[in-house]
């Protein structure tokens, strides 16, 4: 992909989410004029997703429920498991990225793929989930320990919530994943870059998943970043209620 390209989305990027109106205007603000191009920059961006994937129980029968879903692409490395799911519910507040969704759920002829426009703090599924995926959405909701707290409620006895996001990666979080911590220069660096575009990284949400759920998978690593030169921390986490 060229510079050329790109520069819409960092246009927009650049411009940050609008400080007015409540989360859900927000968001749609900051992302209807990138929605048909989302998927293609943020391959090079949000790194760990389809490592996540892989781990994901997604047995015969089951729900799955993923939570700030957006565009619906964290469902194409499993496309040849999704017709033998009972039901994937995919949540978000941002009409222009749930309409890419649709689209793409349209596209697969999945029947049992349902796009919800809803609020990821209290919306619940008809029935209980098996496993509940937050990809790159948690740093961008305002209260992410009622969406954990909501996500863990909804899922069945020894079901599963499945986490990748941002993070910076502080000595507490560093000890959880078994790496080394970012300095402190460069933690302050990507909170305060990323807060411009309404995502806030914070290093107490690993600890906080490995506290309210039993952790199967807990990985902090280090991911490139378009143009930039310095690298941004992110955090897998597989955890069983």
């Amino acid at each position: 992909m060229s510079l050329i390209s790109d520069l819409p989305i960092l246009w927009r990027m650049l411009r940050g989410m609008s400080r007015g109106g409540d989360h859900a205007s927000k968001l749609e603000g900051f992302y209807a004029g990138q929605a048909s191009a989302y998927d293609r920059f943020r391959e090079r961006l949000l790194h760990g997703r389809d490592e996540l994937l892989a781990r994901l129980p997604l047995l015969p029968g089951a729900t799955v429920v993923e939570l700030g879903a957006g565009t619906g692409r964290n469902l194409e490395p499993v496309a040849g498991r999704i017709p033998g799911l009972s039901a994937v519910h995919l949540v978000d507040l941002c009409p222009s990225l749930l309409a890419v969704a649709r689209s793409r759920i349209a596209a697969h002829g999945w029947s049992n793929v349902h796009a919800v426009e809803a609020d990821a703090t209290t919306w619940r599924p008809p029935e209980p989930a098996d496993v509940v995926i937050c990809a790159y959405s948690l740093t961008m909701m305002p209260d992410w320990r009622a969406v954990v707290a909501n996500a863990t409620a909804m899922l069945k006895p020894g079901g599963v919530l499945a986490v990748v996001d941002f993070t910076v990666i502080d000595q507490i979080t560093a000890d959880l994943a078994k790496t080394s911590a970012q300095p402190a220069i460069i933690r302050w660096f990507w909170r305060r870059w990323f807060a411009h575009d309404g995502v806030r990284p914070d290093p107490r949400l690993l600890p906080h998943l490995a506290a309210n759920l039993t952790p199967l998978h807990i990985k902090a690593n280090r991911g490139s970043m378009p143009y930039m030169p310095v690298k941004m921390g992110y955090a897998l986490f597989v955890g069983q209620v």
